[in-house]
């Protein structure tokens, strides 16, 4: 029979997996309270929280939430990241705290949308630009074609009054 503060551990980390974006498994060992206190607050602003779970309970609730295949990057003693807002903010946010206070800690794997990520996909993922950038990107690439498009027309029209114009002149002179 299960206690009410495992059973509220379990909706909690069910709540968490249920609404997260992506999701960062991580190996602890080696962190002191006061350096997991502060990958903490180096993680908040982007929108990431960090959360230490049993694998069990871990892999219940991804089967409740209906993410079985989050319980695959759960391995050995394991600290989960998630972001809910923006997906790489959170992954870049981890890997720039870990490489700038040179912890040793061991990335198992993550969690994307759906779909399971290896440690390396993990981190070319933290190399990407941010989504506004991306974003930027996307809209000056469909925005450069139409540009020419509509100089390509305003050009044509303004030739063809510049013809017009020539063929009046030249029959008012004749």
């Amino acid at each position: 029979m299960p206690t009410p503060r495992k059973v509220a551990m379990l909706a909690e980390v069910r709540d968490r997996m249920e609404r997260a974006s992506v999701a960062v498994s991580a190996d602890y060992r080696g962190l002191t309270v006061a350096q997991i206190t502060e990958l903490r607050r180096a993680l908040r602003p982007v929108g990431a929280e960090v959360k230490v779970v049993k694998n069990t309970l871990a892999a219940m609730a991804a089967k409740e939430a209906g993410r079985a295949e989050m319980a695959e990057i759960v391995k050995g003693p394991t600290a989960l990241v998630f972001g809910f807002e923006d997906p790489i903010g959170p992954v870049k946010a981890l890997t720039e705290h870990l490489r700038s206070k040179r912890l040793n800690v061991e990335l198992h794997g993550g969690w994307l949308e759906g779909r399971v990520l290896t440690r390396a996909e993990v981190e070319s993922l933290a190399t990407m630009p941010p989504k506004e950038q991306l974003i930027a990107d996307v809209v000056s690439k469909l925005q450069s074609p139409l540009y020419q498009f509509s100089g390509l027309l305003q050009s044509t029209i303004r030739n063809f009054a510049g013809l017009i114009d020539a063929r009046a002149n030249q029959l008012e002179s004749a």
